[in-house]
């Protein structure tokens, strides 16, 4: 045997090993076994660098170093899940289902809802391409070298794999790993770390990939990605993904109705705390792909699963004071300061009290012992007050009158639970909020500058306003705290780049009340630039297809405002895209212009993305159910029945992919 011989050897029979101990939890060598070969294999790569392989077994002990992380658009969005705290919600998601799909027979996969960090691996024939973390859903970070280091992540697949696809999952930190990392720090004099969650969170975006190796992470997968995937259920793609050589949880079960989705829910609501790691609830999909398809998405999650939180941990403590916090609109939120206590894995020292209603209902004062919970196991919220430990001279909560920074009166609009601070443009926090927006991730995405800094820019005196950014020079920054002479570079070169930022996202930037991302996007097709959209009136903003009055209102006073004005002024001058750029248009014709599309079944030519933007191209819309607005369905092989039920008796055409093409191809 010649030495690439004996490397691809010991490679593959090392990867066997890892995943009889790590994934099967059945290995069939000693330890010293094992280190001894790996130890060969170590040797030989070393004597041999012509023979690198980029996914041996060596690159578990880590090693490599990565200063910055890449961010990485996803190819596929991933989506954060509903939240259910009641089987009365399970049973309304079912309803909804059963609404769009109609009377079919549904079936349920069940799977434990894991406490960790979300992770999305891509495999191109059979070996890991890049691993990218969940960052907003839309991108995230490639953490690769260090999710090479987690024995249980297969480096090699086996069997009838893809070509190419994904696989998202949960990195997760093991209570006995956990444990053992703590006892290790206390046992230097360290403080310990505070909960599995986090640590195993903050070991993903560790510099040194060997330091990621030493830690006892694990990865449990759960959800396949891609286009023309070997399966037709959720849970036949945890099968797959099993027989592949992940690990895939076995606690995961089919079943056939709603009544035993509550079984499940009931027995893993008491044998959870038997489990090696954390998990704080259920995840419930609709099992049939089809189905899957036929429900599609909302604007943040998936309407074909839902996650049922199990009854959050509940401790009580002190209320030591109430503080209000200033946002970037001028909502006034109050907050519970507390005395520290240990919650759900954290040490919990304030909590949301949301709005003046909230501390009158529950009737909230200074020095009440205080029941707390975290809401979704997320964020601490106070729920009741112990009356029997109320002192007798204590006094009710008067809400604050005026803004605790600028000391402006505050208002109230109708309708609305919350007080708001009308000094938009002289009131510091909203101010330094605004700017933080501006440079966020999703609006201008400006490398180099963070929140923390742009708060130490407004208070030196070197911005008031987002326009102020494209006027900072780099001597003008260096003086700053922490602020070296290439963070400065980086940081002017960041607010420069962030000219080139498309005009959806720019108009998301600009912080208009209400106009979120989805809303700015529709604004920006429409209207095409920030002039037309500065003209449009009340009535035309409303006509606009998913806009509604208070939006519109929004938008309408935003371009009333003479300050507002000028800032937009300025930023036409500083070259920011204040239009939609027409040479990056896809629009390919309007043959589809004003035509709603609703797209139901399997296609032979088309994936149904695929389909979906053929009709956006061509200047179409595709809707998401069908109504009497609806004016042609695209039916493909099992279409669901109710859709077809619901066309015919509304009188809707139905076309097949073929016909849909006639329409769009040029005579």
């Amino acid at each position: 045997m010649n030495v690439l011989e004996t490397l691809q050897a010991l490679r593959k029979e090392l990867n066997q090993h890892n995943y009889n101990y790590y994934v099967l939890d059945n290995p069939t060598i000693s330890d010293y076994e094992f280190d001894a070969k790996l130890k060969q294999l170590q040797d030989l790569e070393t004597q041999h660098p012509e023979f690198y392989d980029e996914n041996s077994p060596t690159v578990r002990v880590g090693g490599a170093i990565t200063k910055n992380f890449e961010t990485i658009q996803h190819e596929y969005r991933m989506y954060s899940l509903d939240n259910s705290y009641s089987k009365d919600d399970l049973l309304d998601w079912e309803k909804r289902c059963q609404k769009i799909l109609g009377d079919v027979q549904l079936e349920f996969t069940c799977e434990l809802k894991y406490d960790g960090a979300s992770i999305s691996i891509l495999y191109e024939e059979g070996k890991i391409k890049r691993a990218v973390t969940r960052g907003d859903g839309f991108q995230g970070d490639d953490v690769t070298n260090n999710i090479k280091t987690i024995k249980s992540v297969p480096i090699h697949l086996k069997g009838d794999y893809p070509a190419k696809f994904e696989i998202r999952g949960e990195i997760i930190l093991p209570f006995a790993g956990f444990e053992k990392m703590n006892q290790e720090l206390i046992e230097i004099g360290e403080t310990p770390y505070s909960n599995p969650r986090n640590t195993a969170s903050g070991s993903l975006k560790l510099q040194d990939s060997a330091e990621v190796a030493k830690r006892p992470l694990d990865c449990l997968l759960y959800t396949l990605v891609g286009p023309n995937l070997p399966v037709s259920s959720q849970f036949e793609s945890l099968q797959k993904a099993r027989n592949w050589g992940f690990k895939v949880p076995v606690e995961s079960k089919l079943v056939n109705n709603i009544d035993e989705v509550f079984e499940f829910i009931n027995y893993w609501d008491v044998h959870r705390h038997n489990l090696p790691y954390e998990t704080d609830g259920v995840v419930v999909k609709v099992n049939q792909i089809q189905y899957q398809e036929e429900l599609g998405y909302t604007s943040k999650s998936p309407r074909w699963a839902m996650a049922y939180k199990f009854k959050a941990e509940q401790v009580t403590t002190v209320l030591n004071s109430i503080s209000y916090q200033v946002g970037r609109t001028g909502a006034i939120t109050p907050v519970a300061n507390l005395e520290p206590v240990q919650l759900a894995g954290t040490i919990v020292k304030r909590a949301s009290l949301h709005n003046a209603d909230q501390i009158q209902k529950l009737d909230i004062r200074i020095g009440d012992t205080v029941f707390v919970e975290k809401g979704g196991e997320i964020i601490p919220k106070i729920i009741g007050v112990n009356l029997e430990q109320r002192h007798l001279e204590s006094l009710p909560t008067e809400y604050i009158s005026h803004c605790p920074e600028c000391n402006t009166a505050l208002v109230r609009i109708d309708g609305e639970a919350n007080h708001y601070c009308p000094n938009y443009y002289g009131c510091p926090p909203q101010i330094i909020g605004r700017i933080q927006h501006y440079i966020s991730r999703k609006a201008m995405d400006i490398d180099g500058l963070g929140g923390e800094t742009v708060a130490l820019l407004y208070n030196a005196g070197l911005i008031y306003n987002y326009a102020d950014l494209y006027e900072l020079t780099k001597e003008q920054v260096i003086p700053l705290e922490r602020m070296a002479e290439k963070s400065a570079e980086n940081l002017i070169k960041g607010i420069e780049n962030s000219k080139i930022i498309p005009f959806e996202s720019v108009l998301y930037a600009l912080g208009i009340r209400y106009v979120g991302e989805t809303v700015a996007k529709k604004l920006a097709k429409h209207y095409k630039s920030i002039d037309n959209l500065a003209k449009a009136t009340l009535l035309d903003l409303v006509l606009v297809d998913e806009i509604g009055e208070k939006i519109a209102q929004s938008v309408v006073q935003f371009f009333e405002n003479v300050e507002n004005i000028e800032i937009v002024e300025r930023l036409k001058r500083y070259g920011i895209q204040l239009e939609i750029d027409e040479t990056n248009n896809t629009l390919v014709s309007d043959k589809l212009k004003d035509k709603i599309f609703v797209v139901s079944g399997v296609f032979e030519t088309y994936s149904r993305d695929d389909l979906k933007k053929a009709i956006e191209d061509n200047g179409g819309k595709v809707g998401s159910s069908i109504s009497s607005k609806t004016n042609y369905v695209i039916a493909g092989a099992n279409m669901g029945p109710s859709k077809l039920e619901k066309a015919n008796q509304l009188n809707i055409p139905i076309l097949n992919e073929y016909e849909f093409n006639e329409m769009i191809i040029d005579a």
